[in-house]
């Protein structure tokens, strides 16, 4: 096998790729051949030492993978070599094979591909989870999405339409806004160049009912203020490195509301829940409310180059990693 690893914490140019045997699964385990395996901002975090949950080197990063059974273990019932797979499993998924729980693995939709799968479990869990759990949307309300080009922005816009509602796309660059337009965004903002706050009120008629936040940074206030009565931010991380301070006194006014988004620590403490949510979703796009993008496609060992794209900005929506 072949797979990615962080010897020691630090920018992800210094990971590298390891050799060795195929892993052999354990009672309740099957080995998956992987075919494609997701990229994510967390993931960088992790390579960096500077998650909340720090992993001590080595190790090999990634979160979420999808390939084909080649080996069951001992106990394992429903499923079979050559059944086609997905999971979200925190660490190790950089690799060409990976032992993983048998119960920590879900059938892969027919006519999904394998690439568009990989790279929607973490962005759509999440955006699925922030307008249904952390908050809720009901049709005809406005959601404003930050980072609207990033995997995350693409997955919210898609989501809050599917619940539909209006969607206003903020993003840094002509390039992603165009991709939050071809996902649905009825209006968009280049939040560099406009007013955020100004130009987010004009066009949800007043203010926005929800703002979508994966970014933080300096625009995090703007879109605070930029909701209307009731209106609910949700904070799911820090994208741009700048952790901002929020007055308070702008929460208070028109009972607005913040609301933190965990999903990954959420999911891992409540199994039976995230499987209900998991489910939700891939029939969300089974049916075709939902419409997941095709991610840009890079090998095995171009991993800490995707990373540093993704942390400098430059990466359009997702990315995968094929070994």
């Amino acid at each position: 096998m072949r797979r990615i690893v962080c010897q020691e914490w630090g920018p992800p140019e210094q990971l590298v790729v390891v050799e060795g045997p195929d892993p052999v699964p354990g009672p309740g385990q099957v080995v998956v051949a992987v075919t494609a395996a997701g990229v994510n901002f967390v993931d960088a975090l992790f390579v960096a030492g500077t998650y909340q949950i720090k992993v001590p080197p080595p190790f090999t990063p990634g979160s979420e993978l999808v390939g084909r059974v080649v080996a069951v273990g001992e106990g394992v019932a429903g499923l079979a070599v050559g059944d086609r797979v997905l999971s979200s499993l925190g660490l190790g998924a950089w690799a060409s094979h990976v032992a993983v729980p048998a119960d920590a693995l879900t059938p892969v939709p027919t006519g999904l591909p394998d690439d568009v799968a990989a790279a929607l479990v973490q962005s759509y869990c999440t955006a699925w989870f922030t307008l249904t759990r952390r908050s809720s949307v009901t049709a005809g309300e406005s959601v404003l999405v930050l980072g609207a080009g990033g995997g995350v922005g693409l997955a919210a816009i898609d989501v809050a339409r599917a619940l539909g509602a209006t969607v206003i796309a903020a993003a840094s660059s002509p390039e992603k806004l165009a991709d939050a337009r071809a996902m649905g965004a009825e209006h968009v903002i280049a939040y560099e160049d406009e007013d955020l706050k100004a130009r987010a009120r004009e066009l949800a008629g007043g203010g926005v009912d929800v703002v979508v936040d994966p970014v933080g940074g300096r625009h995090t206030e703007a879109a605070l203020r930029a909701l209307g009565p009731f209106g609910r931010l949700a904070i799911i991380g820090f994208a741009a490195g700048d952790i901002p301070r929020l007055p308070t006194n702008q929460v208070l006014l028109n009972n607005r509301t913040v609301a933190g988004v965990d999903w990954g620590a959420w999911a891992m403490r409540n199994g039976a829940a995230q499987a209900d949510l998991l489910g939700e979703v891939l029939g969300a796009v089974a049916d075709g409310r939902l419409h997941p993008p095709t991610p840009t496609v890079r090998p095995l060992a171009d991993a800490g180059a995707v990373l540093r794209d993704l942390l400098d900005r430059r990466l359009r929506g997702k990315a995968v990693l094929t070994p």
